[in-house]
Formats: C-alpha cells, sequence, structure tokens
C-alpha cells in the first residue's frame, strides 16, 4: 500500500479520531448479532492505547438520513467494544459542538470515547466543510480505519482528512493490501469466483479481471443471462436481455486471452425462490419453461472444486445461489467449503459473501474476508476508494 499508515507517524500521547465502521447487523431485540467488523478494528484501537493516545472514535449506523433515530444510538456498540477491550468506552450522545468537545478534552492517555451516529447530521452525507472542521476540533491526528464506507465521499471520510493528518489504520491496510495484491501481483493460477443475481451489478468486477484472471467461474442467477446468451432456456429466471451481447463479448474475450470462463453445468431449480419450495436438479441446457434457477448444481460445485484446487491465488465475490433460503444454500456452502480448504490465498470480497462465510464458522479458514461490501466491489471493480485518496502518501 502506498498510503501512510499509523505506525508510519508519531501518535504518542495525540488526540486521535478514529474512522471506523461500525455498522453492525442487530436483532430484533437491539442485541449486535454479528460483531465481525468491531473485532476487525481491535488491532489499530489496541496500538493506540499503547502509545498511550486519547482515542475518539467515528461511525455511522444504518440510514438515518440526518436526523436522530433512538434506535440507531451507538450506546450498544460501545458496550460491546467495552467487552472485547477490557476497557471502558464513553458512548457520547453527539458527535460535534461544545459538549462533545468538553468530554473529549477531559479523556486521559489511553482513554476511548465513541461519538454518536455522524449520520444523524446531515452534513455527514452531503460532505459539508463545517460538518467535517467540527469533527476535526476533536483531535490532532486522523486514521480511517473504515475500509467498509471508504467508497463514501462523506464528511467522516473524507472530508476530515482535509483539516488532520490523514493515515491509514491497519485492517484498512490489510484490506487495500490483500485485495490490491491479488489483482496487480497474484500467484497463478488465478481465480475469480464471481456470483449474485444480475450481471449488471458485476459488470465492473468482470471487465476489471477478465485480462488477469486464468480461471472465471460464474454462479448466481447472472448465470440465466449467460445461458441465454449462448441460446439455451431459462425457463422463468431473470434475463437481463440487454447484457447479452456483452456476455458474448466477454465470452470472446476470455477465449482469445487464454482464459477458461466456466458455466454451471447444472442446476438447482424451482417455481419459487421461497422456502418450503419443491426444487429439483437440471441440467444447464434444459431449464424447463416454468421454473426458476435457484442455484448450482452438485456436479457443477464438483467440477468448480476440481478447478479451484490447482489455483494459488482466488477472489470470490457473490453468492452461488439464494441462499438465504435453505433449500438453494448448498452451492454457496459447497464453494465456501472447497475455498476454506485450498492451499491458496483466499480472498472474499465482503457483502453477502463474507456474510454467508461467516455464518458458516469459516472465516479464520480464509486468508482474509473483507468487512466492504460495496468497498470491496468498487475495489474489485478496479476504482479509486475516495476514502483511500483522502490519505497520506508515503
Amino acid at each position: 500500500m502506498n498510503k501512510l499508515t499509523v505506525k508510519d507517524i508519531d501518535v504518542t500521547g495525540k488526540r486521535v479520531l478514529v474512522r471506523v465502521d461500525f455498522n453492525v447487523p442487530v436483532g430484533k431485540d437491539g442485541s449486535i448479532s454479528d460483531d465481525t467488523r468491531i473485532r476487525a478494528s481491535l488491532p489499530t484501537i489496541e496500538y493506540l492505547i499503547k502509545k498511550r493516545c486519547r482515542i475518539v472514535l467515528c461511525s455511522h449506523f444504518d440510514r438515518p438520513d440526518g436526523k436522530v433515530v433512538e434506535s440507531m444510538r451507538l450506546a450498544p456498540v460501545a458496550k460491546r467494544l467495552s467487552e472485547l477491550l477490557g476497557v471502558h468506552v464513553e458512548a457520547l450522545k453527539d458527535c460535534i459542538g461544545p459538549e462533545v468537545e468538553a468530554a473529549v478534552s477531559k479523556l486521559r492517555d489511553g482513554e476511548i470515547a465513541l461519538l454518536e451516529n455522524v449520520r444523524f447530521h446531515p452534513g455527514e452525507e452531503s460532505n459539508k466543510p463545517e460538518f467535517a472542521l467540527a469533527l476535526s476540533r476533536l483531535a490532532d491526528v486522523y486514521v480511517n480505519d473504515a475500509f467498509g464506507a471508504s467508497h463514501r465521499s462523506h464528511a467522516s471520510v473524507v472530508g476530515v482528512a482535509q483539516y488532520l493528518p490523514a493515515v491509514s489504520g491497519f485492517l484498512m491496510e490489510k484490506e487495500i493490501d490483500s485485495l490490491g495484491g491479488a489483482l496487480e501481483n497474484p500467484e497463478r493460477p488465478f481465480a475469480v469466483v464471481v456470483g449474485g443475481a444480475k450481471v449488471s451489478g458485476k459488470l465492473g468486477v468482470l471487465d476489471n479481471v477478465i485480462d488477469k484472471v486464468n480461471l472465471l467461474l460464474i454462479g448466481g442467477g447472472m448465470v440465466a443471462t449467460f445461458l441465454k446468451s449462448r441460446g439455451y432456456g431459462t425457463g422463468s429466471s431473470l434475463v437481463e436481455n440487454d447484457k447479452l451481447d456483452y456476455v458474448r463479448r466477454l465470452a470472446e474475450k476470455a477465449s482469445l486471452s487464454g482464459v477458461k470462463l466456466l458455466l454451471p453445468v447444472d442446476l438447482v431449480v424451482a417455481e419459487k425462490l421461497e422456502a418450503g419450495s419443491d426444487v429439483k436438479v437440471v441440467p444447464a441446457a434444459g431449464v424447463p419453461e416454468n421454473l426458476v434457477i435457484a442455484d448450482i448444481g452438485p456436479e457443477t460445485i464438483e467440477q468448480y472444486s476440481r478447478e479451484l484446487k490447482a489455483c494459488k491465488t482466488v477472489v470470490w465475490n457473490g453468492p452461488m445461489g439464494v441462499f438465504e433460503v435453505p433449500e438453494f444454500a448448498r452451492g454457496t456452502r459447497g464453494i465456501a467449503e472447497i475455498i476454506s480448504n485450498l492451499k491458496a490465498k483466499t480472498i472474499i470480497g465482503g457483502g453477502s459473501t463474507a456474510e454467508a462465510v461467516n455464518e458458516m464458522g469459516l472465516d479464520k479458514k480464509m486468508y482474509h474476508v473483507s468487512t466492504g461490501g460495496g468497498a470491496s466491489l468498487e475495489f474489485l471493480e478496479g476504482k479509486v476508494l475516495p476514502g483511500v485518496a483522502a490519505l497520506r502518501d508515503k
């Protein structure tokens, strides 16, 4: 990574504003159901504690649209973070203003305050300079450790970096090095597995990787568009007819580049994409008229497994089927298990793919599971993330 990290500057005893991504899932009772993103922030926070910094954490949570929403306060996150760190984290009632500044001024070396949800203020998402300046008054140094929010040009992500020395945290560094290293200098053979509902949602990824990979494996609902482009029936599956020429060109480009592009050989189909539906496995070239593609089939799992076992770098973004429904989860589970057991650098590209891997308890067996959904997608598309661009270069 060509950006300065928190280790590259002297932060000892300073006030440090750390942008974290604590936008975590919560249950109906308000309790945190997955603290992965909180745990991912610990190395940076623990480093700053050792450096006797006065630590001010800031994050967004959900979409309050610039208004205070009681159910979107960050106090439960502060409580969970306190438990993980073994030290008290003070949850403040706001993120800017005289009362917040007074509370931060009382912090002692190594103490931590968590600002209230920055999206309670409209100036956050509109990146108002006044809001960014108010945040910057709380610190001497800015550390961005929120990779998952760094595709947004928001005040706490980009704006603050205009007023304070801005560097990367350890999670940000790991995300960029892992994803960037795979795309720029992979150990080969290099495979990318792409799934998801629509081709249109993964155009950028497909365009960016097609001349970088040795193997491209396709799954998910987007399979229907690929199959129709080759003249196969797709039943009642969603087909993006305006993308048929695109996938034909992609296949042609893969062939000319010596890239092996594989589609499923069999599929799980059903009348509806709902729990309790009757399912059947059919050849990919024989989807019945009244049925919809819901998952890749067992022969495809076996074929993809054989291909992946030879690879040294694997990036996976997008589920293989409607994995939220148990009847259609076998493909995603199968690919997750295969990838987790590879002797390779395995990188999971965030979002629903990371959710599936975490739910299965396979995250620890992967080289890296990205904490960014939209951010990891844009990074894999080759885009420059505004939150990364705002940091100081080495």
